[in-house]
C-alpha cells in the first residue's frame, strides 16, 4: 500500500468512526464514549478508546441505572479492488454491566466460512442443546470431545445472513430497546432509522458489485436501461464472492 493509499484510508475510517459516535451518541447520549479510527499496520482499527488506546465499553442504562455495556470494534481495509473501505474484522459484545464474560456476542471475520463469516455466539446454557453437541462423534463436537473438552454453547456459531447481510451496530442498539427497554435520547429510533438506511444501502451496494449481470437483469426488469461497460472485468467465482459466502 502506498502512502498515499494508507493517507486515504485513515480518512475513511476517521469518515466511520465519526458516523459510529453519531449513531451511539443519538440513541444513548452525548456521553456515550467518542469512537477513533487507529492505525494498526495492515488494519485500520475502529472503537471507542482511551489516551492509553485501550476500548472502552460503551455503558447503557435501563431505568437510569447502569445495566448493560457493549464492546464495538472494527477493523478496517481496502476491498478487494482497493477502492471502498470494508471491514475485516467486526466484534460486538454485550456484557452485564462490568461482567467479563459477555452475554451475546455479535462477530464477522471477512476471511471465514466455516464457521461462518458472519455469525452470533451465545453465552448460556440449556442442557438439551449441551446434549445435542455430545451426540456427533464428528466434526466441531467430536473434535472436541476428543481433547476431552465438553462443548459449550458459547462456542456455537449461529449464521446471520452472511457476509453482505449481517447484522450491524444499529440493529443490536434495536434489539436492545425493544428486548429490555434501555434508555434511550429523545429522537433516537429517527437517528438509528436514518444510519440503518445508509448501512443497508452500502450493503446493497456491495451485493451488486458482487453481481452485477444479476443486478443489471433486476433493473431492466423494472424498466431501466442497462448497458454493459465496454470493458467487462472477469467475475470472482462463485466460492469467494462475498456475497454468496455462509
Amino acid at each position: 500500500m502506498t502512502a498515499e493509499g494508507a493517507f486515504a484510508l485513515d480518512d475513511l475510517a476517521a469518515e466511520f468512526a465519526n458516523k459510529l459516535t453519531a449513531l451511539t451518541r443519538g440513541v444513548l447520549g452525548e456521553d456515550s464514549p467518542q469512537f477513533h479510527a487507529v492505525n494498526a499496520g495492515s488494519r485500520i482499527r475502529v472503537s471507542p478508546i482511551s489516551d492509553t488506546e485501550r476500548v472502552h465499553r460503551i455503558p447503557i442504562t435501563i431505568g437510569g441505572q447502569p445495566r448493560l455495556s457493549l464492546m464495538a470494534c472494527y477493523y478496517c481495509c481496502w476491498d478487494g479492488s482497493s477502492t471502498f473501505l470494508a471491514t475485516d474484522k467486526a466484534n460486538l459484545h454485550l456484557f452485564y454491566e462490568k461482567g467479563s464474560e459477555p452475554l451475546l456476542r455479535f462477530e464477522y471475520e471477512r476471511t471465514w466460512t466455516d464457521p461462518p463469516g458472519a455469525h452470533i455466539q451465545v453465552h448460556a446454557h440449556r442442557d438439551e442443546m449441551a446434549y445435542l453437541l455430545r451426540l456427533a462423534d464428528s466434526g466441531r463436537p467430536g473434535f472436541a470431545m476428543k481433547r476431552d473438552k465438553l462443548p459449550r454453547l458459547a462456542e456455537m456459531h449461529l449464521p446471520v445472513g452472511g457476509h453482505r447481510m449481517r447484522p450491524s451496530l444499529e440493529d443490536v442498539l434495536l434489539f436492545l430497546e425493544r428486548e429490555f427497554s434501555i434508555d434511550t435520547r429523545p429522537g433516537w429510533r429517527a437517528v438509528v432509522e436514518e444510519h440503518l438506511v445508509d448501512w443497508r444501502l452500502m450493503q446493497m451496494k456491495s451485493a451488486v458489485r458482487d453481481a452485477p449481470e444479476e443486478a443489471a437483469e433486476t433493473l431492466r426488469l423494472l424498466g431501466y436501461t442497462v448497458e454493459p461497460p465496454k470493458v467487462v472485468r472477469p467475475r470472482t467465482e462463485r466460492d469467494v464472492t462475498k456475497l454468496f459466502l455462509p
